[in-house]
């Protein structure tokens, strides 16, 4: 057996089937000894049947590697294969699948390379370096402008506010205003609402609270009506609104009894200021059957007539809290000191006391009172002005800065009473001493009364000494 490899081996090798060429070409792709064998089989003639298979299998796959190299060299040249496949298919893949992950050409075309330089492609920016040109916009763009091309604005969209969430959106803003009296944040923040086709109903619920409320709110409500209309609310909206409210007068009158006569002047103050058309109140003649409506567009005809030369009805509701004079304000708290010992109504005192709305002028209340007691004779007065404290202070009305301060006032002011009330130190002593005992005023606030101090002289023989 050794003798016949050799003699294999130092036999010529036949034209056309091995070469240096081949070998070169086979150098990137082994083979294992069954070549060799198979090679001195073809030379020697000694065949078997699965020798000849395996020798055509080998050379079919040789001349197909030989093919696909010759292929990337010439890029014009076919890339099929001797069986009709395609270069880039793997013979061994099962169906003859084409491998799709691989990055080749799929036409043997080419040298394998990223198309495009890898600027290319869904999703793919482009090359490095490359520099955009502005795009011209697209007709076809629901956001194109014609106008204005090029120019895309973007703009909110916020929801139309429903009728039943409208009141409670619309009362936190009319509540704070009252407080505030901004009208420009009013319109800032109906600006950021969608009120729709229900924005003449935030008058209407502006004027509805207002008449619950105090003076001063009702003249802030004028005011507001007055700076948002033509600027949100045209005077059809307006009249829409005070329409409304005259059909809701039947269930508003529950709550609040005047709401009749305060809606007239309500009316008669926009019609002033230009709010509501000058023929609102012609429209209404012979066509009303509410007697509260009746009331309230009476009222503001009366008002307009007697007002017909003034451009505003500036003081249809009063002027309000701190714009008062002080001697209005002093004369105010005196009148209710006064009505207040005739019919000794704590709660009627109270009330009026709020509508006056200065609750930093309380000191003046303090002040009146006690000079009332001094100047006063017997001891009702005293008794009532204390019960009339206490009240105030329990309920919170008047502070413990106001009460020291009007105490004090009368306390720097004693000796100028003292000219006009000789007992005036002695009747000041013991009211201080019950306000004590009703726990209207302070430890501090009693000790801070002033004693009028009492030097007895002996007769001028005993030198001018003092008796003890």
């Amino acid at each position: 057996m050794a003798t016949e490899v050799d003699t294999w081996s130092l036999a010529p090798k036949a034209d056309g089937v091995f070469s240096f060429d081949d070998n070169l070409a086979d150098a990137n792709h082994p083979y294992t000894v069954d070549d060799d064998l198979l090679n001195e089989a073809e030379v020697n003639g000694n065949w078997t049947p699965q020798e000849k298979a395996l020798h055509e299998a080998r050379l079919k796959a040789k001349a197909k590697r030989r093919l696909r190299k010759s292929s990337s060299r010439n890029s014009t040249s076919e890339s099929f294969s001797e069986s009709g496949e395609l270069s880039g298919s793997d013979p061994h893949s099962p169906k003859g699948k084409v491998n799709t992950s691989d990055r080749k050409s799929r036409t043997g075309k080419g040298r394998g390379l990223p198309k495009k330089g890898g600027a290319g492609g869904k999703g793919v920016w482009g090359a490095a370096g490359m520099v955009y040109e502005d795009e011209e916009p697209d007709m076809r763009d629901p956001n194109y402008d014609e106008s204005a091309q090029g120019d895309t604005v973007y703009a909110t969209v916020v929801p139309e506010v429903d009728e039943k969430e409208l009141e409670k959106m619309v009362n936190p803003i009319v509540q704070e205003y009252f407080e505030h009296g901004d009208t420009k944040e009013v319109q800032m923040l109906l600006k950021g609402l969608n009120l729709g086709q229900h924005k003449y109903e935030f008058s209407s619920l502006a004027v509805s609270l207002s008449l619950e409320g105090k003076a001063s709110h009702r003249e802030l409500t004028s005011r507001l009506l007055s700076d948002l209309s033509g600027k949100m609310l045209s005077q059809s909206e307006m009249a829409r609104a005070f329409d409304k409210i005259l059909k809701e007068l039947p269930d508003l009158i529950l709550d609040t009894p005047e709401a009749p006569q305060m809606l007239g002047q309500f009316i008669a103050r926009a019609i002033a200021d230009h709010v509501l058309p000058m023929s609102f109140l012609d429209f209404y003649k012979g066509k009303v059957d509410c007697d509260h409506a009746r009331v309230a567009l009476d009222r503001a005809e009366v008002l307009l007539n007697m007002k017909r030369e003034m451009v505003r009805l500036d003081n249809v509701w009063g002027v309000g809290g701190g714009l008062r004079p002080v001697k209005h304000l002093v004369k105010e708290m005196n009148l209710l000191l006064k009505e207040y010992l005739i019919s000794g109504d704590v709660s009627e005192a109270e009330h009026c006391l709020r509508d006056l709305e200065v609750p930093h002028f309380h000191h003046e209340l303090v002040y009146e009172a006690v000079v009332m007691v001094l100047e006063s004779k017997g001891d009702t007065a005293s008794h009532m002005m204390i019960k009339l404290l206490q009240s105030f202070w329990k309920t919170g009305l008047i502070t413990v800065d106001q009460m020291n301060r009007g105490f004090q006032r009368v306390y720097d002011e004693l000796p100028e009473i003292n000219l006009d009330v000789p007992h005036a130190h002695s009747i000041m002593e013991t009211f201080v001493d019950l306000c004590y005992q009703e726990s209207v005023i302070t430890k501090q606030l009693r000790d801070a009364c002033p004693a009028r101090g009492r030097k007895r002289f002996v007769s001028e023989g005993d030198g001018g000494a003092i008796k003890n």
